[in-house]
């Protein structure tokens, strides 16, 4: 007699496991249509306790699927499944295998997808999928073409328009015009909810002024918690609410998370909440100014404050441009980052801080004096410890003639995925200068991690996005940065940085400036010992790491907004 299985009903019982036996060891073969196997495929993903092994096997059963029945819904949805689990099988194999190894499912899947690209372009499902791929290959070309491709078939769900507007942070071709226009096409495609529905926006409800912070990223050794520290450290209690709004998981709370947790008045997980319940709970804490630590980057919820969650709403550190959106009234910056004549190129206001935009809270380790590097091996060491994805190919070539034009100088680069090295390697090797390259492990001890700029001699910065935390860090140990001159808020960070400590011409016109002034550098052993002595002694004083000051002029100008309101 055969057996009627009902798999809808044991798959919304999410008895997963289940569903794997029957369909591998008593489904007959005949039976085995490929929906089946893809949902065969699917529930090895969704089982309890996955492993490595069941990624694979569900890999194997969505490429079956795919190459049986090609333009079909059971193929398209199968094939979307393949390359999202070999991102993910990507993400959890840590090991430093060759490339022809850990790029395997990589290749195949790409192979496939441009095999068929016209056809595959109108998916917007699969498209950010293979973006994943790309953005793991640190192909940011790629991305940008696809994300490019989406947004011209007008797949305008606001987190791909955002992923655009941030990928092109690594490119030099967009004009700042550029940027506007798409942060008012942002603005456009964002939900406008039905304000009678919301909790009221009401006026201030406490004595104290309630500034509200939104961020994705407070926990160890992101960049923001360095900034945003400085302000936690300082605030007069007496006169402030600090809330804290955490769009992350609770889960991944660690000892950082909870130093800030500890050092705020009220603080509150929404990640998992719907817009219009974070929406009404930020307004029943009446918040009087809200600031957003997160703008199109990875965690955006520019939703809020499209339906306004305070009377007053600033964008500040953790995305450096227009988002586009009139309801965010306010971008903090400072004079070297948006120029007086640039200032209708933001939908925002803009307020300036005084010296810089952003102050770092410094760090605890024990800093000596370390000279030069280049007194002792008798050659120079560049170094860059920024993200491998701002290492663009346009960077990699500057970088590669400095190292061919300076003998025996040497480069330094970090990374925390080591097999991520392989696909810098490849791009050195080509430009015939992977000799002097030198790739040093991840600390996880963040004292290791901060000494290994005594390692370097000059700090080579990124380029057309250079380095904001690095850039600190660097400059706290007493090594310089060289970077370039921007064309917007974004670029000129590295700008703003050395303008601050008054090392204007190390802030490069070009690329073939960035050259010059790296060798002439290079020649300078005595200068160069000078310099970091200086930098060492006067750096924490200066603007980047005075935190007194810079709170008091960031209150300053948050209580002339709230004395508006």
């Amino acid at each position: 007699m055969e057996k009627n299985y009902n798999f809808q009903d044991l798959f919304n019982q999410k008895k997963y496991s289940e569903i794997i036996y029957i369909i591998e060891f008593d489904l007959p073969d005949e039976k085995k249509n490929l929906s089946i196997i893809n949902l065969l495929g699917v529930c090895r993903l969704l089982q309890n306790n996955r492993t490595k092994e069941d990624l694979i096997l569900a890999l194997d059963n969505f490429k079956s699927v795919y190459k049986k029945e090609k333009h079909s819904e059971i193929s398209l949805k199968a094939f979307r499944n393949y390359v999202n689990v070999a991102a993910d099988l990507y993400d959890l194999d840590k090991s430093n295998s060759p490339p022809e190894k850990t790029h395997e499912h990589f290749e195949e899947a790409l192979s496939f997808f441009y095999n068929d690209e016209s056809y595959f372009l109108n998916d917007e499902l699969l498209v950010l999928a293979i973006i994943r791929i790309h953005k793991r290959l640190l192909d940011i070309n790629k991305v940008k073409f696809l994300l490019g491709e989406l947004v011209k078939k007008k797949y305008y769900r606001p987190t791909n328009i955002c992923s655009y507007i941030y990928n092109n942070l690594f490119f030099k071709d967009w004009s700042q015009e550029k940027f506007l226009e798409y942060g008012k096409i942002l603005n456009e495609n964002l939900t406008n909810y039905n304000q009678e529905e919301l909790f009221p926006l009401t006026n201030k409800v406490n004595k104290k002024i309630t500034i509200g912070f939104l961020s994705g990223d407070i926990r160890s050794k992101h960049s923001i918690t360095y900034f945003l520290k400085t302000i936690i450290d300082t605030y007069n209690k007496n006169k402030y609410s600090i809330n804290l709004y955490l769009n992350q998981d609770k889960s991944k709370e660690d000892e950082t998370t909870k130093y800030f947790l500890k050092n705020v008045n009220k603080f509150t997980y929404i990640k998992n909440l719907k817009d219009e319940d974070a929406i009404n709970l930020i307004r029943k804490d009446g918040v009087d100014i809200f600031i957003d630590l997160i703008g199109v980057t990875s965690d955006t919820r520019l939703s809020l404050v499209k339906n306004r969650v305070a009377s007053s709403q600033i964008l500040w550190c953790g995305y450096n441009n227009t988002t586009g959106l009139k309801e965010i009234d306010y971008i903090l910056a400072d004079p070297n980052l948006i120029y007086e004549s640039e200032k209708n190129m933001y939908t925002e206001k803009v307020l300036y801080l005084p010296k810089i935009w952003n102050c770092h809270s410094g760090f605890d380790q024990k800093r000596p004096f370390i000279p030069s590097p280049t007194i002792e091996n008798n050659y120079i060491t560049f170094g860059s410890f920024n993200n491998f994805s701002k290492i663009s190919d346009p960077v990699v070539k500057t970088w590669s003639k400095i190292l061919k034009s300076i003998k025996n100088s040497k480069l330094i680069l970090k990374s925390s995925i080591p097999r991520i090295n392989n696909i810098l390697i490849k791009k050195f090797k080509d430009e015939n200068v992977l000799d002097s390259l030198e790739f040093i492990p991840y600390s996880k001890n963040f004292e290791d991690h901060i000494k290994s700029y005594e390692m370097i001699d000059i700090a080579l910065d990124t380029f057309p996005y250079p380095g904001v935390t690095t850039s600190f860090e660097a400059i706290w140990m007493g090594t310089p940065v060289l970077t370039m001159k921007g064309y917007n808020f974004n670029s000129r960070c590295g700008e703003s940085i050395n303008k601050n400590l008054g090392l204007n011409w190390l802030v490069a016109e070009n690329e073939e400036d960035y050259i010059l002034k790296a060798q002439e550098l290079s020649k300078k052993t005595d200068y160069l010992f000078e310099l970091r002595k200086k930098l060492f002694d006067e750096a924490i004083t200066s603007p980047l790491f005075d935190t007194v000051s810079f709170s008091s002029n960031f209150f300053k100008i948050l209580d002339s907004i709230n004395s508006k309101t």
